[in-house]
């Protein structure tokens, strides 16, 4: 596949994630968020399970499937008790975050630093972030402004690992894919298992249906293309092409729940548009000069 089709698939899940925050909204309300974490990756390992009834992960896969698990899931966490303690602004403003951190901490894993352009086009975006999510305007630093702070930290990590640890290895995206899956299902069942039983017997048809839209688009087919796609371009393009995701949130929020766009928050979009598609220009063209 060509890297504009990865660059595509890589802002499909920017969009699929950023649609996710009604339905999550409305699950955690109903059954908790230990709760919905749980379901989620119990629904996602079910439905990936079949194809692991062909291939049994080895050793490595293994161990690089549990680890990048552990990452994922302690993302997943620190973000959504971080936004239980602070304002969607402040966690806006930090988690994207990654998209600087990212390109900085592959470029220490790798000992390639991208060119300086490149880290002014993500300051760009994230600027565009600020201008986006600015609208109630950001308040005085939390316990949840730091979870989130952390969050931002473990998944530039995770994305980093994502693509040092798959580098030239011949494993399988949708074995490591389900690998993590099954990490995150056993974890949060275990911490959920008190209020596991309420929060099943309180879901409607309409929340079930929110479960699998979280669990196969947002777990199944955002883990499987963002591995997929890093394997194959880098964690720092993935990083800020996944960066995009609060526009989508935004214009979802305006289309569907009747939310509304500020001129500044039309700034932001133009930013963070912008800042995305000179900076993954720039990362191809260095990427074409410097073979990882």
């Amino acid at each position: 596949m060509s890297m504009r089709r990865s660059d595509l698939l890589l802002l499909a899940v920017a969009v699929v994630w950023g649609s996710s925050y009604l339905a999550a909204r409305t699950l955690v309300l109903a059954g908790g968020v230990l709760a919905v974490l749980a379901l989620r990756f119990l629904v996602s390992a079910i439905a990936l399970a079949p194809a692991m009834a062909v291939r049994r992960p080895s050793p490595p896969e293994w161990r690089t499937g549990v680890l990048l698990g552990l990452t994922q899931a302690a993302v997943l966490a620190l973000e959504t008790y971080g936004v239980s303690l602070t304002s969607a602004t402040n966690a806006g403003v930090l988690i994207s975050l990654t998209i600087l951190l990212t390109p900085a901490f592959e470029g220490a894993v790798r000992r390639q630093w991208l060119p300086h352009r490149f880290f002014v086009a993500a300051a760009v975006a994230v600027t565009g972030v600020v201008l986006l999510v600015a609208g109630p305007g950001l308040r005085a630093p939390t316990a949840g402004d730091a979870l989130i702070l952390v969050a931002a930290v473990v998944r530039a990590a995770h994305v980093t690992l994502s693509g040092r640890l798959t580098d030239g290895r011949r494993y399988d995206t949708v074995t490591l894919t389900w690998l993590q899956t099954v990490v995150g299902a056993v974890l949060f069942t275990l911490v959920a298992a008190p209020t596991l039983p309420a929060a099943v017997r309180a879901f409607g048809p309409g929340h079930w249906l929110g479960v699998l839209y979280l669990a196969l688009g947002c777990s199944v087919f955002a883990f499987v293309v963002q591995l997929w796609a890093i394997r194959r371009t880098s964690a720092a393009r993935a990083s800020l092409l996944l960066g995009t995701e609060p526009v989508w949130a935004v214009l979802i929020g305006v289309a569907i729940a009747g939310e509304n766009l500020t001129a500044t928050g039309v700034a932001g979009i133009a930013l963070i548009l912008g800042g995305t598609y000179y900076g993954q220009r720039i990362e191809a063209a260095h990427r074409a000069l410097v073979p990882a």
